[in-house]
């Protein structure tokens, strides 16, 4: 049965799952009736908290980092409730990244007025990529108000095994504050057009 987590309350993936190759990352979301554009996205990062490249930036227009170690698979809306999912491939994570965060964006929040506050019951699970059984979940609290993005959770490496740490920090300016933070260059161009579902 999986461990339904607490905001900061780390828990082990590999030790506990001896033989753990891979692990999916699905994260869900109900708007009620508003529509509202949610994008999956995740960061590989080094010790110093930040990518190295650009390329370590995974989302829907760069889907396949580092020969299959992170996949963006797009929109699920799958049985399992999950809106989008990240196939995560453990071994092939290289040294350098001490970290892999996961992040929710609205997609043109400005122009459409919206923010999380609009978005109740996300969620972020892990779940083992072999044998498809949910390991550990994380509900985020609905006290998310003005807020365009999200840092939902991430995997760490922690000596030789990796964790997983529910975060749930909310930013204001969308993906170009996530990606500022992270040390994506974020040009004034626009984002790039989203692939047809």
């Amino acid at each position: 049965m999986a461990i339904v987590l607490q905001k900061g309350q780390k828990t082990d993936i590999t030790k506990t799952n001896p033989g753990i190759r891979s692990v999916i990352i699905g994260m869900g979301w109900n708007s009620g009736s508003v529509e509202i554009d949610i994008d999956a996205a995740a960061f590989a990062l080094g010790a110093n908290g930040k990518v190295e490249t650009d390329n370590d930036f995974v989302f829907y227009n760069n889907s396949n980092w580092n020969n299959g170690a992170i996949i963006h698979t797009r929109n699920q809306n799958s049985s399992n409730g999950d809106r989008e999912q990240l196939k995560i491939e453990i071994s092939k994570i290289p040294v350098k990244v001490t970290k892999v965060a996961f992040t929710c964006t609205i997609y043109d929040f400005e122009k459409r007025a919206q923010s999380f506050g609009q978005v109740k019951n996300a969620y972020i699970r892990v779940v083992n990529g072999e044998t498809n059984v949910e390991i550990a979940r994380y509900n985020l609290d609905n006290n998310l108000s003005v807020e365009t993005a999200v840092v939902v959770g991430e995997l760490y490496r922690h000596n030789s095994e990796w964790k997983f740490n529910p975060i749930g920090s909310g930013y204001k300016g969308g993906l170009n504050a996530l990606c500022s933070d992270f040390g994506v260059t974020v040009d004034e161009k626009p984002v790039p057009p989203k692939p047809v579902q």
